[in-house]
């Protein structure tokens, strides 16, 4: 199978690529504008080709040359506090950039397409664990994006006979983060640890988050791509992780008694968080591996030395 990864050479992305190359299942080509990914995260053997998603004449380009089997989308704009600054670029780049992928999936008979959705499309709702079939109501312009971008996957199914499968991540951690995006308190609490600075936490701790490792989001995406009809998947530990046992985690990574400064709970923060992975484990015959006990140890010891080589 010939797939197309966008958004590969990114923090997501390869970790997909990694597991796509100890599988040998597929031929595969990285299609990647580099505005926040690495030319070095994408592996000698696959096809690196840089341009945009937001670029149809490129990506129509890539497809006419290339002829796909399967796409996996994974190009983004990931950070929400930007959604709400610049909600014109996050709506151009979310959704007009998936309907260019999707436009030339119909025009050059593409069978499949596995997206990268969000927690964020279920805003703050109580209804722990949470599950695909509750009403979405996105509290930001980025969760309403990918709400949006999960219908034209629906839509370009039901007329075009697209296998079109919705992933919708938890909070995603693990080497090659970021400081933005997915991921949020982790890539912070990294970045202040390096630089020897006290981690501050809103409330007492006990506000819970699904904390999934990425390398156990790419084997989902990638066995994703076999699923037909029109799917929805929820890509979570299942299981709620407090603050306080996370920085147990970073604790044991750092090898040292940790700084905490405990401030006033935030207006509006969401206390408790969970994904339901059971649709997960029925579609896929799979859940996550990965705890935080050795996940953090694995993103910390990265971060460290990605920081040292001035990365």
């Amino acid at each position: 199978m010939k797939l197309l990864v966008t958004g590969g050479a990114g923090f997501i992305g390869s970790h997909l690529l990694e597991y796509l190359n100890a599988q040998h299942a597929h031929e595969t080509v990285v299609f990647d504008n580099l505005s926040s990914g690495s030319a070095k995260n994408v592996l000698a053997n696959m096809k690196l080709c840089v341009g945009d998603v937001c670029d149809e004449a490129a990506v129509d380009a890539l497809f006419a040359a290339e002829h796909f089997d399967a796409v996996i989308h994974f190009a983004a704009q990931t950070m929400v506090p930007y959604s709400l600054q610049h909600p014109q670029e996050d709506c151009n780049v979310n959704l007009l950039g998936l309907i260019n992928i999707l436009e030339c999936c119909r025009k050059y008979n593409v069978k499949s397409v596995v997206f990268s959705s969000s927690a964020a499309v279920y805003g703050d709702n109580p209804n722990i664990p949470l599950t695909e079939d509750l009403p979405l109501l996105p509290t930001s312009c980025y969760g309403i994006t990918k709400m949006t971008s999960e219908h034209y996957m629906r839509v370009y199914h039901d007329l075009y006979g697209i296998n079109c499968t919705v992933l919708r991540f938890a909070n995603v951690y693990g080497e090659r983060q970021g400081e933005g995006g997915e991921g949020g308190v982790i890539s912070i609490f990294c970045k202040l640890l390096v630089q020897n600075k006290p981690l501050t936490v809103f409330g007492n701790g006990e506000q819970t988050r699904d904390f999934v490792y990425a390398g156990d989001i790419a084997q989902a995406a990638a066995k994703a791509v076999a699923l037909t009809g029109y799917n929805v998947i929820n890509i979570s530990t299942g299981k709620e992780t407090s603050l306080n046992s996370l920085l147990d985690a970073f604790k044991s990574a750092c090898g040292h008694e940790l700084t905490v400064n405990y401030a006033p709970a935030r207006s509006g923060d969401i206390f408790r968080s969970v994904l339901s992975n059971k649709k997960l484990e029925a579609l896929l015959g799979f859940v996550p591996q990965m705890d935080i006990e050795h996940g953090i140890p694995k993103t910390y010891n990265d971060y460290l030395a990605r920081r040292k080589e001035g990365l």
